[in-house]
């Protein structure tokens, strides 16, 4: 009964502290930011139908020092035809970097022009309909925003210039808001994959953005 008793009276002191100013104060608070680490929505894994004509065996990689395109002596030229798989999506994977449709293109542009850079391809078709635009696509933004106290994951070669961390093992990260700041979409220092926010996947789904995959980055 002693405990029965106890517990009241810290009821009671709990409502006495909930004044309208303190719940006033604890709607305020904002909730945290929430990031998505952005890669392929899998539902689309089977070949798709493009390729790349004039790039031979070359393997196309953002030089070293920072994101960009590499050097090309000519533009990209894309060939989309049913003949070689299925349809491509708004989002596709290529080497270092990402294929792109103008809609997927507006996307990005409308809500985070100075995270990403874009290089149009020359894109044709086997039949007699005309091939849609298809882009080369980066996002340039790097941003050293992990909040390492709040990060849970396995660091490589910790104390090097080559630190990052292990992505094979899923870390849990954390980022700091201020240093986001007014970024939607971003590579973090230190891990270099592509980190969005809400608004990023929020639009992508209104605008109805095929073939881009979303993962809560704290969700380990």
């Amino acid at each position: 009964m002693a405990y029965e008793k106890c517990g009241k009276r810290d009821v009671q002191r709990e409502r006495q502290a909930m004044t309208p100013f303190s719940i006033e104060n604890r709607l305020r608070k904002p909730k945290p930011k929430k990031f998505y680490h952005v890669w392929l929505d899998f539902r689309f894994q089977t070949a798709p139908g493009w390729q790349m004509e004039n790039i031979g065996g070359r393997t196309l990689m953002s030089p070293p020092g920072g994101r960009s395109f590499p050097p090309l002596s000519e533009p990209l030229r894309l060939l989309i035809d049913q003949s070689l798989g299925r349809a491509p999506v708004d989002w596709e994977l290529f080497h270092d970097f990402w294929l792109v449709s103008e809609r997927m293109k507006g996307v990005l542009e409308a809500l985070d022009r100075e995270g990403v850079a874009f290089l149009k391809c020359e894109t044709r078709s086997l039949s007699r309909k005309a091939a849609p635009d298809y882009w080369l696509c980066d996002v340039i933004r790097v941003i050293d925003a992990i909040d390492e106290e709040k990060t849970r994951g396995e660091i490589l070669n910790d104390g090097t210039e080559s630190r990052r961390y292990d992505g094979m093992r899923r870390p849990s990260f954390a980022f700091k808001e201020e240093v986001v700041g007014s970024a939607h979409i971003f590579r973090p220092r230190f891990w270099g994959d592509i980190v969005c926010d809400q608004a990023v996947k929020d639009a992508c789904k209104a605008a109805g953005i095929r073939g881009i995959g979303f993962r809560d980055v704290a969700g380990g």
